[in-house]
């Protein structure tokens, strides 16, 4: 697979336009005479490899939203993105409290304790919350976090009263600290495991993959780093004693590329490896995947955002270099866990207007490109990657488009999301993609997209009688929303012709926030508006479909791309 990007087109055209020409062999006319054309090939016959779904992974910090009426209506969306499954990872299973939901909280009341210092387990929270997933065929990744009150060897303070504006530190209270007694925190997870295995069966459960806690390398956990690996290893065995055949993981961490968080990953490798197993005093430790995170970092440059994907993509370079230094590691499933443009989804635009990019096509455009990075840096590292979450959901009750880091407002979808839905559709082996005038992946990876030209280019997958072809144009800077001119050149199709629909996210397809911002965006919305948005928010094709001619296998195909549009053309024969 060659991820590149094309030449900027100069502008021309409203962002939105959909004006396309159909050429023929070597027949291409001068449509866009006032613009740049740019040629990307691909070859049906040059196939890559699979096109596994790394996509279809998604998570939140508040578990409660899962039981919430909006919360239920976009799980059952991301449940049909495609037949692939989808993954879901929360924060906050086993926290204590009374399950009532806030930013950045949650809670499940899975542990308590009599007043002889018994366990008491009540798994009525964290089974509502499963229940939601398995009733969609949704995936769970088990996240065993965070302390319950009872066994916190600091419990007090203990649940947080976080908003926005308020610093992020204030969130780290008595559920970030290690347990008073090991045992008792391994027998904890020992019965949830085995309790979820008699509630929903053990093959279910072998489906899902479990992890130990979340991001323990920074201010998430309050012990020591080989506390994490005694906590860690606790875990591990407690899930193989209830359930021999499920899947465990770690670390969580984040930040591969800052020197301590990759010392961290190192370490924990290390320790499940060759280290001494905490729990069972055997030589290494339970690990059949490995999950660390990766973030962006946006900022305000002359009063517009400039996103950085660089930093991103460097924290999974550095976290796939990590890992392939081990050679009996080098071929487990990989998970980032957070996969996401910056670190925190309830952090609002009001504080942090670096994240006014979160509602409009900035967002859906750097989703597409940065996902496709995603291919080529394992394909690079030649790693095993399964999945990146996108830590991305929705926030129940909160004002219309208030900036949230979400795929829905107040049950109407944003634009990202048909991003999603776009790679859903996609099926088949990955193909080849050639582009002459290009950014390499290096240059993506060391600067992100800053300069004077953007990164417009494809991912393409063949089925059985579909090509599927996924087309961006992206640029770092909020202010550069260049119109690109693309001549598309498919070759060694069958012959006879081909229908080519195409499916279109930019400032006026598929895109809610333009129609809301339209309407005047108002936070008293009415039915009549309601149902306007919701259609609004819908993957919507570009106009009709096209039968085109096949000439010696060859079809070209040209159309306009929008700054920071994101367009599925699917070819069907």
């Amino acid at each position: 697979m060659i991820l590149k990007n094309l030449k900027n087109a100069t502008t021309g055209l409203m962002a939105g336009s959909c004006i396309f020409a159909v050429v023929f062999a070597k027949s291409i006319q001068p449509v866009f005479a006032q613009q740049d054309t740019s040629t990307i090939t691909i070859d049906a016959k040059k196939v890559m490899g699979s096109f596994d779904p790394v996509w279809s992974y998604f998570g939140y910090d508040e578990a409660n939203y899962t039981t919430m009426k909006d919360g239920k209506k976009l799980l059952s969306e991301l449940a049909v993105l495609s037949k692939n499954p989808v993954y879901v990872r929360v924060h906050n299973l086993l926290t204590t409290g009374d399950g009532k939901v806030a930013l950045k909280w949650s809670s499940t009341n899975a542990y308590t304790e009599d007043k002889d210092g018994k366990p008491v387990y009540n798994w009525k929270g964290v089974d509502a919350i499963f229940d939601v997933f398995v009733q969609r065929g949704i995936k769970p990744i088990a996240e065993i976090g965070f302390m319950p009150e009872a066994l916190s060897v600091k419990p007090k303070p203990y649940q947080h009263h976080w908003k926005p504006g308020v610093p992020y530190d204030s969130i780290y209270t008595g559920w970030a600290y290690p347990p008073s007694d090991y045992k008792k925190w391994g027998e904890l997870v020992y019965q949830w495991v085995k309790h979820c295995k008699e509630k929903y069966g053990e093959k279910e459960i072998k489906s899902w993959c479990w992890e130990v806690w979340n991001e323990p390398n920074i201010g998430y956990w309050k012990g020591t780093m080989e506390e994490y690996f005694t906590l860690y290893d606790f875990a591990a065995d407690a899930v193989k004693r209830a359930c021999p055949g499920a899947v465990i993981g770690g670390p969580t961490s984040t930040g591969p590329r800052w020197d301590k968080a990759g010392d961290f990953l190192k370490a924990f490798l290390q320790h499940c490896v060759e280290g001494k197993n905490n729990a069972t005093g055997k030589t290494g430790a339970p690990l059949d995947y490995i999950t660390f995170h990766a973030k962006g970092n946006p900022t305000v440059v002359n009063n517009h955002v400039q996103m950085n994907m660089a930093v991103q993509l460097q924290d999974v370079a550095k976290g796939f270099e990590i890992i392939n230094a081990f050679p009996s590691l080098k071929k487990l499933p990989i998970i980032i866990g957070e996969f996401d443009p910056e670190g925190c989804a309830a952090c609002s635009v009001k504080f942090n207007p670096q994240n006014a990019y979160r509602n409009g096509t900035m967002y859906s455009s750097y989703t597409a490109a940065s996902f496709a990075q995603l291919y080529a840096l394992a394909k690079k590292y030649d790693v095993n990657l399964q999945g990146a979450v996108s830590w991305s959901f929705e926030f129940e009750d909160q004002p219309w488009f208030a900036g949230f880091r979400d795929l829905a407002t107040n049950g109407v979808d944003k634009p990202v999301l048909n991003v999603f839905r776009m790679f859903g559709m996609m099926k088949g082996k990955m193909l080849e993609v050639n582009n002459a005038n290009t950014l390499s992946l290096q240059q993506i990876v060391d600067s992100s997209v800053h300069g004077d030209q953007s990164y417009v280019n494809a991912l393409a997958t063949l089925s059985t009688k579909e090509l599927y072809i996924l087309l961006w144009n992206y640029h770092d800077d909020d202010s550069k929303k260049l119109t690109a001119v693309i001549n598309l050149v498919l070759q060694n199709l069958p012959s006879g012709k081909v229908i080519v629909s195409n499916y279109l996210v930019d400032e006026t397809h598929s895109n809610s926030y333009t129609l809301w911002k339209e309407m005047g965006s108002p936070q008293n919305i009415s039915a009549k508006q309601f149902t306007k948005l919701e259609a609004a928010g819908k993957l919507q094709k570009n106009g009709g479909v096209k039968q085109l001619k096949v000439l010696n296998g060859k079809v070209n195909y040209q159309l306009p791309l929008a700054g920071q549009a994101v367009a599925l053309l699917k070819v069907s024969w």
